[in-house]
């Protein structure tokens, strides 16, 4: 199995962390997009989604919890 890559741009690392977002005008209320973050960029993109309203949960990377 391949290692889970951070989303931020660039990075590398493994990811650690599920961002879970929705933007409510393209995606139903139980919609779930996911983002992947390192300890490194958990912050920054955390920061990003709640400034537009997106994020909704942020939860540890787990196979078992990955929508794919």
């Amino acid at each position: 199995m391949d290692p889970i890559i951070c989303s931020a741009k660039g990075c590398r690392a493994e990811a650690k962390w599920q961002l879970r977002w929705n933007n409510p005008k393209l995606h139903t209320p139980d919609r779930r997009k996911i983002w992947l973050a390192c300890d490194t960029h958990r912050t920054t993109l955390s920061d990003f989604l709640t400034a537009r309203g997106f994020l909704r949960d942020v939860i540890p990377v787990a196979a078992d919890t990955l929508d794919t």
